[in-house]
């Protein structure tokens, strides 16, 4: 044998050599995440839960590279980087935000989907929302790794609203989807989509009465100075999934994979409770300062029935029937 034929034969040796190690050094890697709040933030906050427990379950297999306060964009910008599999590989978003993709998602942000935490976490911690899962997985190349979010939506306006009554007319902000104007519309309220930047303006000025939001943007916001009455409609209690890029979860080893699945779940229920809990004490915080006034809204239980049927053909229109038929029977 030639020199030239033994030399080649070693390179195409090394060669076959290292691509057979390549799946055990692919194994190794560091995943990018985005959030686009600070420290504090409780999504920020389930995400290093995340990044804790996955190290731990995958003996430190993993590094994880967490860029914060929107240095990688807007959740919108997130699910097209997860999509193209580019940029971030995980992230903590609104399900609205994937719609594109998955047009089921949109469904867990619809008021009163939940009858109360009780029921909403009993749907969190179960495979009902395994359905919208496989269409995530199967249309966006997204994964679900558990769910997060806690946050309760409340009305919020000048004047006190403790029933259908005083609901009656009331001239409120709501968010651009549809179905939030739908949805108040049946309770006879006058719901306006309105810039969120011209709230507090809005507020002050009477162009409406109010609006729906959770305590820590009332709080952060200082929305409570134009609007002090909080009635507990406890309308919407935010979904937020915690999702990975699928092209960063075919580079996992099965073993990781599973590693990975767990502490998404783990750190999802993380989040739901901690989410949950600073809603609550922002809540107190504020009714102790004497900034907001409280209120239960009578028989909260009939806004439940006064709304299906517009939840009934709104998820006719997601094709989603099934999905809302089994979180209602949950």
């Amino acid at each position: 044998m030639t020199i030239f034929k033994k030399a080649t034969r070693l390179v195409q040796g090394a060669m076959l050599a290292a691509a057979v190690a390549a799946p055990a050094a692919a194994a190794d890697m560091t995943l990018r995440g985005a959030s686009m709040f600070d420290e504090e933030h409780a999504f920020t906050k389930t995400l290093r839960e995340f990044e804790r427990l996955a190290t731990e379950y995958t003996g430190g297999a993993l590094d994880f590279d967490l860029r914060l306060n929107g240095e990688l964009g807007v959740e919108k910008d997130h699910v097209t980087y997860l999509n193209q599999g580019v940029a971030v590989d995980y992230a903590i978003m609104a399900p609205s935000n994937m719609a594109t993709f998955a047009p089921s998602a949109p469904l867990m942000d619809m008021p009163f989907l939940f009858r109360d935490p009780e029921h909403w976490n009993k749907v969190l911690s179960s495979d009902v929302l395994a359905p919208l899962e496989r269409q995530l997985a199967e249309k966006a190349d997204i994964i679900v790794l558990g769910y997060a979010g806690g946050g309760v939506r409340n009305l919020v306006s000048r004047k006190p609203i403790r029933n259908l009554e005083d609901l009656k007319g009331h001239r409120m902000r709501v968010m651009g989807a549809p179905i939030q104007a739908r949805i108040f519309k049946a309770l006879g309220a006058a719901p306006a989509a309105i810039a969120y930047n011209e709230v507090y303006n809005a507020i002050q000025t009477g162009v409406i009465d109010g609006f729906e939001n959770e305590a820590a943007s009332i709080q952060n916001l200082r929305f409570y100075e134009v609007a002090p009455y909080v009635t507990l409609t406890k309308h919407t209690i935010t979904v937020r999934p915690l999702v990975m890029s699928g092209t960063a979860w075919r580079k996992l080893t099965p073993e990781q994979q599973e590693a990975v699945k767990r502490a998404g779940r783990e750190a999802g229920a993380f989040g739901r409770e901690l989410e949950s809990r600073e809603d609550g004490i922002k809540l107190k915080q504020m009714a102790d300062a004497g900034q907001i006034e409280i209120l239960e809204f009578e028989n909260r239980d009939k806004l439940l029935d006064m709304v299906k049927p517009v939840q009934d053909a709104y998820a006719q229109e997601l094709g989603a029937s099934d999905l809302l038929a089994a979180i209602r029977g949950m």
